[in-house]
């Protein structure tokens, strides 16, 4: 009798043991996270652009510029080349200028966001061609 206990015992703890390894893999796999993507207004080299001039995220990730060169900067998403709703765009847009080095302003793509080509610009220096897009991948 105390044999079969004793054997009990064991193969109970060797089962815990096991459940509880297994269980500890699901629990250090992190769901996926929203990542945040930097663009700086003005590039290094002084040129009027955002840097890099093109990127490419998912729903729910954000976007942050960072005031780099030649200010002042703004972001304004184009609500006529852009899927989705002008509302969108517009709750995209900082138009509100950005003067010191380092100031930065960020949108946060919705996670229902529709997938496609998002054009912004900078308002003061559109003419000279700072022009950006985001690019939005399920």
């Amino acid at each position: 009798m105390k044999f079969m206990t004793a054997i009990w015992r064991r193969l109970s703890l060797t089962f815990l043991t096991m459940v509880l390894v297994a269980s500890s893999f699901v629990l250090m796999t992190s769901p996926a996270a929203a990542a945040t993507v930097q663009v700086k207004m003005g590039a290094d080299n002084g040129m009027l652009a955002f840097d890099p001039a093109k990127v490419t995220i998912k729903p729910g990730d954000t976007v942050e510029w960072v005031n780099n060169k030649v200010p002042p900067h703004n972001v304004v998403f184009d609500t006529a080349k852009n899927p989705g709703s002008p509302d969108l765009s517009k709750s995209l847009s900082h138009k509100q200028l950005v003067m010191k080095p380092g100031e930065t302003v960020a949108a946060t793509f919705p996670a229902d966001a529709a997938a496609g080509e998002y054009t912004y610009y900078c308002e003061p220096h559109r003419g000279a061609g700072m022009i950006g897009k985001i690019i939005v991948q399920p």
